[in-house]
This record gives structure tokens, sequence and C-alpha cells, in this order.
């Protein structure tokens, strides 16, 4: 019997990861939806027509179509690791860094030629790479003091944050491995060894959906 809450998901993307993290430690059960961001199916687009992953359909009917939205809602019913303990304000603000403006600068430089004709698929954009470490120097400082961005213990910043620098720092490996940012690249390494990341990352099966396609008739 399936459960009752659906998450759409797709298991590289930054977003997903931080709302199935958020999913797993409060121990929601829910189908899990693997789709592919090309061939999105019915049952998804109906469901929000942001047509981005993840959306969450709750058992009543709700969606929740923004990741720090699931990973709020689900530590809203359980939250076993104080993830929501340090304060807020503050916290709110990395994250809001990380995920605004940070995020802009990391997809124009990893999708360059996406923004850019002139360039290849597979080219990256050094501008935009430079543009993205000045936002992380101020993380870099704070783990030079700490372990983790809110002090001794990881909370929501760490997890909300983590899996965008994670798909900043695989752009252009060789060049992060120097490192460039000796703290946060220590504290990026523990979260990907995090027993919690590699279980969400495990991989699924494609969904299959059960909505026909309609073909047009042929004249």
């Amino acid at each position: 019997m399936p459960n009752s809450h659906i998450l759409y998901s797709f298991r590289r993307c930054p977003y997903a990861m931080r709302a199935r993290m958020g999913l797993k430690i409060a121990g929601i059960d829910y189908e899990h939806r693997e789709v592919l961001l090309r061939d999105k199916p019915a049952e998804m687009l109906q469901a929000s027509p942001k047509a981005t992953v993840p959306i969450m359909v709750l058992d009543n009917g709700r969606i929740i179509d923004e990741s720090f939205d699931i990973m709020l809602w689900a530590l809203g019913k359980n939250d076993p690791e104080n993830w929501l303990e340090p304060d807020t304000e503050h916290m709110l603000g990395l994250i809001k860094t990380i995920e605004g403006p940070f995020a802009q600068e990391l997809f124009r430089y990893k999708y360059a030629s996406f923004f850019d004709d002139s360039l290849k698929r597979g080219d990256v954009n050094l501008e935009h790479r430079d543009a993205a470490c000045v936002y992380l120097q101020p993380y870099e400082a704070i783990l030079a003091n700490t372990a983790y961005l809110m002090g001794d213990a990881p909370s929501l910043a760490d997890y909300a944050i983590f899996p965008f620098i994670r798909q900043f720092a695989a752009v252009e490996k060789q060049w992060w491995d120097k490192p460039q940012f000796p703290h946060l690249h220590k504290w990026l390494a523990h979260f990907l060894a995090a027993e919690i990341f590699t279980s969400v990352m495990q991989k699924h099966p494609l969904f299959v959906s059960s909505v026909p396609v309609e073909k047009s008739s042929a004249r």
C-alpha cells in the first residue's frame, strides 16, 4: 500500500536533496517519485504549475513546492536533532544568501552555455565563479572559528546550504580540491560522508506516469 505523502524529486538537484534530508531526519514516510526534468510526468505538472522539484503532495491534498518550506514542514512535525534551535534570524540570513545570489552565480558559472550562446555545453564562466567566491568568504570566516555554521552542532543552516556548495565544488573538482576554501572544504567533506546524506542519495527507479499521453490525430 503506497504512503500517503508523495515527493516528486530528482536525485542530483540541490533543492531536492535538502528536502529529502529534512524528511529523513523528521522520520516522515512518503512515496518517492523520481522524475526526469526533461520529461516531467503529468501528475507532477498537475500538482504544481511551477513544475520544479521538489514538490510535496501531502495526504490532505496540500501542495508544498518550495524545498525550504518542505524542510520547515517536516521539522515542525519532528526535530530530533534540534536543527531549528539556533537563532532563526541569523540562520535564515545565511541560507537566503546561498539559495539566492550565490545560487544565481553558481548556475551561471556551471551552465554558462545556457546564458551565452557563444559558449558550448560544458564550458564554465570564471567571472561568475569569482563572483560566487565573494559570497563564500563570510562562510569560510565563520568556519574558521566553529565546526558548523551556527556553532558546535549542525543545524538547519548547514543542511539547507551544503547541497549548493556541493554542486559548486563539483564543477571544477581539481580547482576546488586545492583547496580554495580550506574550512569550507573540510565542512563539506564532513556532510558528504554523513549517513543522512548518503541515505537520501540512494538511486530510485524512475516514476512511471499512469496518465496516458495524448496523441494528435493524423490528418
